[in-house]
């Protein structure tokens, strides 16, 4: 579980609208859709949970911002140990799937490909109908999961 004092600091340092189509209910769904898939996947959930709530968090707008990632990743980086409390690999794993999540990449360990597909299955809050080909694990990859995240994040919704 991420610690509140994370996420408190994330909301503090935040530099959009906490309601925006950045902000906390996109965290939440990112989470939501994240543990779905890692009950399938395998994926490592508390990385899982981390990246919910900090690949976002550097953002400067809302449009192009394409160095967000990487400055998710650093400020990770500056948590180690403190407010995210991960292994060595398990960091590891945190600190590649924030950097890269808007690379439209989709061959990376599984933990990172089910954090990418969490982010990506939450593109209906933007209109977008999330593409399979554009998605990594078999298990985003099901119309089923397509349609439910789509729904979700359509009504802005968990």
């Amino acid at each position: 579980m991420v610690p509140q004092d994370l996420i408190s600091l994330v909301e503090t340092g935040f530099a959009m609208h906490l309601d925006g189509i950045h902000g906390r209910a996109h965290w939440a769904r990112v989470r939501a859709n994240g543990l779905r898939l890692a009950e399938l996947t395998g994926a490592n959930q508390r990385v899982v949970e981390f990246f919910a709530i900090l690949h976002d968090s550097k953002r400067l707008n809302d449009g192009r911002d394409p160095r967000h990632g990487a400055r998710a990743a650093e400020f990770a980086r500056g948590l180690l140990g403190s407010l995210v409390d991960l292994s060595g690999a398990e960091f590891e794993l945190l600190h590649y799937a924030c950097a890269y999540h808007t690379s439209g990449m989709t061959e990376a360990d599984i933990t990172v490909q089910t954090c990418w597909d969490a982010d990506r299955l939450d593109l209906g809050r933007i209109g977008i109908m999330p593409d399979p080909r554009r998605l990594c694990t078999d298990a985003a990859k099901e119309a089923s999961t397509i349609e439910r995240a789509y729904f979700q994040s359509r009504k802005q919704e968990l």
